[in-house]
């Protein structure tokens, strides 16, 4: 069991945005900026994926300068490496960090304005050593750093830099102290996670890092994958997939579009069939296994028919865990200087991927009634305890004497609402 009340420890106050391995970086910027002594200062680890993430951000440090007017405010992530100009001359905002540079106790004992250097010519991704995470049931460990595709609509690679890979050695050691910290699930992060290696000696594949990970530390109870591309998946990652059980029956796909001219456009590597194929593959393998994908709507040139191939993919797939991105363009992308599609119609067809999305969710909710599930209990609220199940559908409880935070318990599924599992807890696993 995790004791969460212990992870917590001084430093900066890290505001997060985007993804996991935002989340990994800024347990590491905790980390840094206690040694750094930065106790009162605020740190925002931004994200620029989207205009509108650019936009949270913003908005996010404009209302902490109000709230904390005396205290120094540091910018650093994904939108602050791209554009930290633009971050440098926000009134609200005292130092701008690169997203190298936050991962250097340095950056947080110098005094420079702005502390961002060309991402292009990092060349490798460091270990860093992290014992637990605040306030939070599962850990999370980067395995990966950067990309080396241009997608057509996407900036990461510029916030980002080229991929990038961390030794096995080093996740290893990670993975086995956060088990000997009592942590029973970790989540492999990174920008482009099945690009794993090949930056390496031997290039070593995803599913042959994760099977030497796996064999070293036999403590690990569950292990689960962050965004995959359908098509750089290697076969040691497929039979790991059918034949582990510590491999968590969840796969989210970067899939973006569902249909072949479009995919084509966003100069992706995949078509439509390699994302059917994926699934069909996996659910031979794992027939629990359940789908998330990022879907953006209204991309540059999508026609109707487009639209509703990528629509119909929802339902094919399943994708359960439908995460949907209007699209607006970003300054400097290709597809930027595409025809672009009316904001009213990408509006209307967000909200269709949304609720083909909700559909599959409310399938997947009610195909677990009655079943006995694994959940890892992740917090308390409003005399609940809340959770995830192997799958990653969300699970709801009551208190329980012997069901604490951290834990990995076995509950009986009663029913569901429109969002979660409710269950009785049955005994820890």
């Amino acid at each position: 069991m995790v004791d969460l009340k212990t992870n917590k420890n001084n430093g900066a106050k890290v505001v997060t945005f985007g993804c996991r391995l935002n989340i990994y970086e800024s347990q590491v910027i905790k980390d840094l900026t206690s040694q750094a002594g930065l106790n009162d200062a605020i740190v925002v680890n931004s994200c620029a994926v989207t205009a509108e993430a650019e936009r949270q951000v913003r908005q996010s440090i404009r209302k902490l300068r109000r709230d904390n007017p005396d205290a120094e405010i540091i910018v650093t992530g994904c939108a602050a490496q791209i554009n930290p100009d633009k971050y440098r001359d926000m009134p609200a905002v005292d130092r701008v960090i690169g997203n190298q540079e936050k991962l250097s106790l340095a950056s947080y004992q110098d005094s420079d304005e702005v502390l961002v250097n060309d991402i292009m010519s990092a060349k490798e991704t460091a270990g860093h050593l992290i014992t637990g995470f605040d306030n939070k049931a599962r850990a999370f460990i980067q395995v990966q750093n950067g990309c080396n595709h241009r997608c057509t609509f996407c900036t990461i690679p510029y916030g980002r830099g080229n991929s990038r890979s961390v030794a096995i050695g080093e996740i290893v050691r990670q993975v086995q102290q956060l088990v000997d910290n009592g942590y029973q699930e970790v989540v492999i992060t990174g920008v482009d996670i099945t690009d794993y290696g090949l930056d390496l000696p031997g290039q070593p594949t995803l599913g042959q890092m994760i099977k030497r990970l796996l064999a070293a530390v036999p403590q690990l109870q569950r292990l689960r994958l962050s965004s995959l591309d359908p098509v750089e998946m290697d076969e040691d990652m497929w039979r790991l997939i059918g034949e582990d059980a510590r491999i968590l029956p969840h796969l989210h796909i970067s899939l973006q579009a569902g249909d072949d001219m479009v995919l084509k456009r966003m100069k992706r590597r995949h078509l439509r069939h390699h994302i059917l194929e994926f699934c069909e593959r996996a659910k031979r393998l794992r027939p629990d296994v359940l789908f998330g994908a990022d879907i953006i709507a209204g991309f540059p040139t999508e026609t109707d028919k487009m639209f509703e191939n990528t629509l119909n993919v929802i339902r094919e797939c399943p994708i359960t865990f439908a995460h949907i991105f209007p699209y607006s363009p970003r300054p400097g992308t290709p597809a930027a200087r595409m025809p672009q599609v009316d904001k009213a119609v990408i509006k209307q067809r967000a909200a269709m991927l949304r609720e083909a999305g909700r559909e599959q969710m409310q399938r997947a909710l009610q195909g677990q009634v009655d079943r006995e599930v694994s959940v890892l209990v992740e917090e308390e609220r409003d005399g609940q305890l809340l959770g995830k199940t192997d799958q990653f559908l969300p699970v709801s409880g009551p208190l329980g004497s012997s069901i604490t935070m951290g834990t990995v318990a076995m509950a009986k599924v009663c029913g569901h609402n429109d969002d979660s599992l409710q269950v009785k807890w049955l005994s820890k696993s």
